[in-house]
């Protein structure tokens, strides 16, 4: 993967119809803002009950989009991540309904995992008590075979989702030739998606246990046998994910939204600088994804103390809602239908309020901490929420996903933020300090001063939070504005 600014964005929701205008979003408007795009799921269908992630197809590019010749072209403009949604398959897939139509009979039958299968013996209380859940619901749905007979499927989030065993001869295939599939389209990276919960085991969490991690090893050398890097995406507790990161290429850093967040709300650089003293090196960074905005990430677990103190936590969270005009509140938690137990649903500009200083700040810290920064097409654009195509769908993250026409993104980019947002990514992308060794500078709380330095190469940002001032400055740059009154120099 480039060191340079990643795109996070879906096909038909940036002013693209077919993977083809993709291709020459980035040939013009987008051309050298981004090293490499992570396209969310592209597979049939990408209008599921959960925007792709649940795919009936997972080798089959959704027809609306084009073809992998399609992709494989893209692929010469900017290096490609996908999706390897590792933990299920779509109710309606081909293999589920054929194992619905024939039970054990179906070639399928050990492609899924059942409540039996787990717990040949029957399940104590406590043994569904500790399975770990994203959701209030449990894990588990029933489903009708045509004999007539019933079988309670292990399905992680939603009932259209139905989990694989991915230990089986089957499952494995299943994710090899999928696999197979993204190296011939052109695909050099792929996110393993919900990789936390692939395995299930009596007794335990079924999350993030040591055969998950097995498994991810796995996976992984299978990965990159045929070219392709790994990233594992995991949202937990903090300690937790430091210990994943010495395990696998990348992992993203979901405490970094909140730490800002944090930082710009309380003018304090307290919590930052301390997970910037353990954060992983092997990151992806972001301040807004297709998802909400995660809370566990830095919240405490367990009486074990999390990044971010739990009263101040709560407080922020609040400052969300305030700054969003109640907006999030009406697309997270039981007021929307996509329950998720820790995120805040809502566009990270209306989270800091539309405060455009806040905003450029917030991207300038992340370009400048340890690892690879990824935006989300609606930050790109300084996106508001949704609340029309909330209303619409009822699924909290909706707020987050707004279908933009080629017109609006036409008229985004000219806006005096999205300009300097501009500069500031071109800027991240080709100075060459970026390469070289992270410097944090020990400042009062109200300052972040940060430092990248290779040979005679240099970058600095120091942010004043009290005075609301951000400048930076490097070897070899004159004079680019970023807004009125603050400069690289």
């Amino acid at each position: 993967m480039k060191n340079q600014v990643q795109l996070i964005t879906y096909v038909d929701r940036i002013g693209c119809k077919q993977l083809n205008d993709l291709t020459e979003l980035f040939q013009h408007q987008l051309k050298g803002l981004f090293g490499g795009v992570h396209i969310l799921p592209f597979y049939y269908p990408i209008d599921g009950e959960d925007a792709g992630f649940d795919p009936i197809n997972h080798e089959q590019i959704d027809p609306r989009l084009g073809g992998w010749a399609d992709l494989n072209v893209l692929s010469q403009e900017v290096d490609i991540m996908a999706d390897l949604i590792v933990n299920h398959v779509s109710a309606q897939s081909i293999q589920f309904q054929d194992y619905l139509e024939k039970g054990v009979d179906s070639a399928f039958a050990s492609l899924f995992l059942s409540f039996d299968s787990i717990f040949p013996n029957g399940a104590s209380e406590q043994d569904i008590l500790s399975i770990y859940r994203p959701r209030p619901s449990l894990p588990f749905t029933m489903f009708k075979l045509k004999d007539g007979t019933s079988k309670l499927c292990w399905t992680t989030f939603t009932s259209n989702q139905i989990d694989i065993d991915v230990s089986s001869a089957m499952g494995k295939k299943y994710l090899e030739d999928i696999l197979d599939t993204f190296q011939k389209g052109g695909v050099s990276m792929i996110r393993l998606d919900a990789a936390g919960y692939a395995i299930k085991k009596p007794g335990t969490s079924c999350f993030m246990i040591e055969e998950t991690f097995e498994f991810i090893s796995e996976l992984s050398q299978k990965a990159k046998a045929k070219g392709i890097e790994v990233l594992v995406e995991i949202h937990s507790f903090f300690q937790t994910q430091i210990k994943i990161a010495k395990r696998v290429d990348y992992v993203y850093d979901f405490a970094l939204p909140v730490l800002v967040l944090d930082t710009l709300f309380n003018k304090n650089t307290t919590s930052l600088k301390k997970w910037l003293a353990i954060s992983p090196r092997n990151a992806i960074t972001v301040l807004d994804t297709h998802d909400g905005i995660g809370i566990v990430d830095v919240a405490s677990e367990n009486g074990k103390a999390g990044l971010i103190e739990d009263d101040i936590l709560d407080n922020i969270v609040k400052q969300i809602h305030l700054n969003s005009k109640g907006d999030s509140l009406k697309a997270t938690g039981a007021a929307a239908s996509n329950l998720d137990l820790y995120q805040v649903n809502c566009t990270y500009f209306d989270a800091l309020g539309r405060d455009e200083m806040a905003y450029l700040m917030a991207r300038a810290i992340q370009f400048f901490v340890p690892g690879i920064p990824q935006v989300y097409y609606v930050g790109l654009f300084a996106g508001e929420n949704d609340m029309e195509l909330l209303a619409k769908t009822n699924v909290g993250r909706d707020i987050n996903r707004h279908y933009y026409t080629k017109e609006e993104i036409n008229a985004h980019l000219q806006r005096p933020l999205i300009q300097s947002l501009q500069k500031l990514m071109r800027f991240r992308n080709t100075h060459p300090a970026f390469n070289g060794t992270f410097h944090l500078m020990d400042t009062a709380t109200e300052i972040l001063h940060i430092q990248w330095k290779k040979e005679d190469d240099f970058a600095e940002l120091f942010i004043d939070l009290n005075k609301e001032e951000l400048s930076i400055t490097a070897s070899n740059i004159n004079d680019l504005v970023l807004l009125e009154g603050n400069k690289i120099s």
